[in-house]
């Protein structure tokens, strides 16, 4: 069975040391993609998305790996983008203001036509909106990463060490703000959580 180790190929960009601020350029990569709005904490919408996209995430997996050629990729974890509804500069503290876009990345083999028929094989399985996600590149490009250890709401202290480095870099912010979870809420203590909080930069 052929394999695509997408955690190898894109170690740089899914791994970070902890207490390091890193700067790297983010390709242009193929995401499953769902959007919404408003404080995720006990948010159905949200919920529904973050179901949707490993519902089809595996389904299109186990589809490959049951295809006459079979091929075998990971599941990637799940990833976010933040903004805010004015389009101000993101703020940690105003989540009712907050806009999102989930994703699970996937290789570059999934196209279209298999999302369509991941799709209609999660929908005779479970009563779920699947026309809600959608299959999308998304190129960040140049931009600064760093691991945070511990809960969400505490994410400043990191984002703090980040901007310290966009400072000594001569770099400025320039897109939405990315966190990559790799952490289940329902299973790890909130003082455990590894995220890799991510800002898109340009030299200034």
């Amino acid at each position: 069975m052929k394999t695509i180790d997408l955690r190898t190929r894109f170690e740089k960009l899914y791994k970070q040391r902890r207490g390091t601020v890193s700067t790297v350029t983010v390709p242009a990569l193929n995401f499953l993609m769902a959007d919404g709005a408003g404080n995720p904490n006990d948010n159905p919408s949200f919920q529904e998305a973050v179901q949707l996209l490993y519902g089809l995430a595996y389904t299109l997996k186990f589809s490959f790996r049951k295809a006459a050629r079979p091929i075998d990729f990971p599941v990637m974890p799940l990833e976010a983008l933040w903004w805010m509804s004015d389009h101000g500069p993101f703020r940690t503290d105003a989540p009712e203001r907050w806009r999102w876009t989930l994703m699970i990345m996937q290789p570059d083999i999934v196209r279209a036509t298999h999302l369509r028929e991941a799709a209609s094989a999660l929908r005779e399985r479970k009563d779920l909106p699947v026309k809600r996600v959608r299959l999308d590149k998304f190129r960040e490009g140049l931009a600064v990463q760093a691991l945070h250890i511990g809960p969400y709401n505490e994410e400043e202290r990191t984002l703090d060490l980040m901007r310290a480095h966009m400072e000594e870099h001569k770099l400025a912010e320039h897109g939405r703000h990315h966190e990559i979870y790799f952490s289940d809420p329902r299973r790890t203590p909130p003082e455990r959580y590894k995220t890799i909080l991510r800002q898109p930069v340009r030299r200034s």
